[in-house]
């Protein structure tokens, strides 16, 4: 069966948590958080949690944890803390958690990263991976890199991804 076969076949809509991770925003200064909110709910799909917190790997690997056994999300969402600084933690606390690897994600978005920000695109550590059945993408913090993460990657493949994490 090919892609467009698989992508018939997948959800219209997925249940979706949105996690921000930093030390300076609240929900109502998140426009990154906010801007995902907006559009996943435009396109039809649930956002059952969005919450933001610090830069720490136990509360954000925690925080997961807790939301994907409370919430069921089929996909979450992070963005934040996937640079250099020694503050940047969200690799650290979700890479260990997952249970597979999707491993073209990060080269994809360094790639689309490239075109718009050059070789500034260099310090991203976009990952993504499935933790038991819930798909996981960790992206940039910035309106940007969020934007483009969604729009080009993310968002075209929700339920086709969904699909197969169930598979």
């Amino acid at each position: 069966m090919g892609v467009n076969d698989h992508k018939k076949q997948a959800p219209p809509s997925v249940a979706l948590g949105i996690i921000t991770v930093s030390t300076t925003r609240a929900l109502k200064n998140d426009t990154s958080g906010q801007w995902i909110r907006e559009q996943a709910e435009k396109k039809g799909h649930t956002v059952v949690f969005h919450h933001v917190i610090p830069d720490d790997v136990i509360k954000i690997a925690t925080t997961l944890n807790d939301e994907i056994l409370k919430s069921s999300p089929e996909v979450v969402l992070l963005s934040g803390g996937t640079g250099i600084t020694k503050k940047d933690v969200t690799i650290e606390a979700v890479s260990p958690l997952f249970t597979k690897e999707l491993s073209a994600f990060g080269p994809l978005f360094a790639k689309l990263s490239m075109e718009e920000i050059d070789s500034a695109a260099i310090m991203s550590r976009a990952i993504a991976g499935l933790i038991g059945r819930t798909v996981v993408f960790c992206m940039p913090g910035s309106l940007n890199a969020c934007k483009l993460a969604c729009t080009r990657l993310i968002f075209p493949e929700l339920g086709h991804l969904v699909k197969h994490a169930n598979d």
